[in-house]
């Protein structure tokens, strides 16, 4: 296996209408503006959302992710429109194992920008990204049974449901959730590109 911080990610990856790309110094004030107008929309599957105070707190968590990068520890990317360069969310490939070569998907999207694709095109790009470059065995997405939206989009990305994993996690309230466990195989990613 190469070691990973050997191998040359990209850093910006798009389609017509969604850019996703590394964190860069000075995203922290979009990330703060896309937490604070969406704490009621994304906090109850988003445990780290209140440590978002000030724009210092996000851009500190920004230069942190961006570090953890650089070390192919966590790959976060911030998810933006491609006609106007508004911060969007965030996503990335977490829960790196790279013995196995095993990647989960994790998103969430500013409450304005909800329903409009950019989730499903930016785990269509990651998922592609794991597979075509990374040479992943296993893409996978932890979804909250509650948060309807967010396992759907698992299934519109082709995701195949393995089952439900109860008591799980916490909320944001301490409360235990279920999650439902979706993934992707190299051979079900291949099938799809045919098609």
């Amino acid at each position: 296996m190469t070691d990973p911080i050997l191998i040359d990610i990209p850093e910006e990856l798009s389609t017509d209408r969604t850019v996703v790309r590394r964190y860069r110094p000075g995203d922290g004030v979009g990330v703060f503006e896309a937490v604070d107008e969406s704490r009621e929309h994304i906090l109850p599957w988003m445990p780290w959302g209140p440590g978002h105070q000030t724009t210092d707190d996000s851009e500190k968590l920004v230069r942190t992710w961006n570090g953890k990068w650089a070390l192919r520890e966590d790959m976060s990317f911030g998810m933006f429109d491609k006609q106007t360069g508004e911060y969007l969310g965030g996503t990335g490939l977490h829960r790196i194992d790279w013995n196995l070569r095993s990647f989960e998907i994790g998103y969430w999207i500013r409450k304005s920008a909800a329903g409009k694709g950019h989730v499903t095109d930016s785990v269509k790009l990651l998922t592609d990204l794991a597979f075509s470059k990374l040479q992943a065995n296993r893409v996978f997405i932890r979804c909250a049974v509650e948060n309807v939206k967010s396992c759907a989009v698992a299934k519109r990305a082709g995701f195949t449901l393995e089952g439900t994993i109860r008591n799980s996690i916490k909320d944001a309230d301490g409360r235990l959730v279920d999650l439902m466990m979706f993934s992707l195989i190299p051979e079900e990613w291949e099938s799809m590109r045919v098609v």
